[in-house]
């Protein structure tokens, strides 16, 4: 079954290879409170400890790593919620390539200035990720640039995968993980990585109920566009193409379940990562452990939640520990 998906995984350990070096390998952690509640063991991967903040770092430096120098000399662009902007445009400094990041307008401005510091070309279009995708597909026909995408592209997807093979071999018993899901990029690599190695870890994707795309494209069983909220999981938003070639089957193929967490719920697990590690982390990356501090996943033995970026403004951050009420309403 896993030898006819797009991404597999020998795929991954060569990414893990071509980015080994350039990428952090990031800490896990024990945490004892939650694990009491689960009344299993339960491990937060620390992944917003990338230089760039967030897991995608991974994918960015292992696609752009994979191109010919002759591509890469006309410069490559994306269309990003802000973190693989981010990464991109860092991967792209590194080897001197000119990058162009398109982001909508519900991108937070932490995040814009970021991806600009970064020293990437920075254009500001429409409301949606939808709308930004349509200007990426502008700049390679009319610029000729080459398009690495966020999430649907096998290079991208493996390069996150590394993340799985890191997590078994921090913790080779863990029978299930939580994983944030979006356009699924990252979903779909750790379960490639995971599955091929480990077939009876049970992989759960993870999301918001505001505006989910991968998670209502699965319930119809085809690719689906659904309308773009604001979220405290702002890095969950966006489509994921209505002629998306790669994470969608995957997350169909090696998917064990989707969850959806409520704004309060997300809020909540915010305020536990910071007492419990002392750092903010966006609302993208506490959703596994809402799932886990609401009950909505069962658990049989050792879990590893994934906890994805830390690139949210600290005054939103602030609310979120105020408790603010705007924040956490349906």
């Amino acid at each position: 079954m896993m030898d006819h998906l797009p991404v597999t995984l020998t795929d991954i350990r060569a990414a893990k290879a071509r980015i080994s070096g350039r990428v952090r390998q990031t800490p896990i952690l024990f945490d004892k409170s939650l694990s009491d509640l689960a009344g299993v063991p339960v491990f937060l991967k620390q992944e917003y400890r990338q230089d760039t903040g967030a897991f995608k770092l991974r994918g960015a430096t292992n696609a752009l790593l994979s191109l010919p120098p002759q591509v890469l000399t006309r410069g490559v662009v994306t269309a990003s919620t802000g973190n693989h902007g981010r990464a991109l445009a860092h991967a792209a400094r590194a080897a001197g390539v000119r990058a162009v990041v398109c982001l909508s307008r519900l991108v937070p401005a932490n995040k814009v200035a970021a991806v600009r510091d970064l020293g990437a070309e920075i254009r500001i279009v429409g409301a949606t990720q939808d709308d930004a995708m349509e200007e990426v597909a502008r700049a390679v026909r009319d610029e000729g640039l080459t398009e690495i995408p966020p999430f649907d592209h096998p290079a991208v997807v493996a390069g996150q995968g590394t993340l799985g093979l890191e997590i078994l071999a921090d913790c080779p018993t863990a029978s299930t993980l939580l994983v944030p899901l979006s356009g699924g990029g990252l979903a779909a690599g750790v379960a490639a990585a995971v599955k091929g190695l480990r077939p009876d870890t049970r992989i759960i994707g993870l999301s918001m109920t505001r505006g989910a795309a991968m998670a209502a494209s699965l319930a119809a069983g085809h690719p689906v566009k659904v309308a773009e909220l604001p979220t405290l999981a702002d890095s969950l938003g966006g489509g994921i193409g209505l002629s998306n070639t790669t994470t969608f089957a995957m997350c169909r193929t090696l998917l064990d379940g989707v969850v959806l967490l409520t704004e309060a719920q997300i809020a909540a697990a915010m305020r536990h990562i910071h007492a419990t590690t002392g750092d903010p982390v966006e609302g993208a990356a506490a959703v596994g452990v809402a799932a886990l501090l609401a009950g909505k996943v069962r658990v049989t033995g050792p879990v590893v939640a994934i906890l994805s970026g830390a690139n949210i403004a600290p005054d939103l951050f602030a609310r979120v520990l105020a408790r603010d009420p705007e924040l956490e309403t349906p």
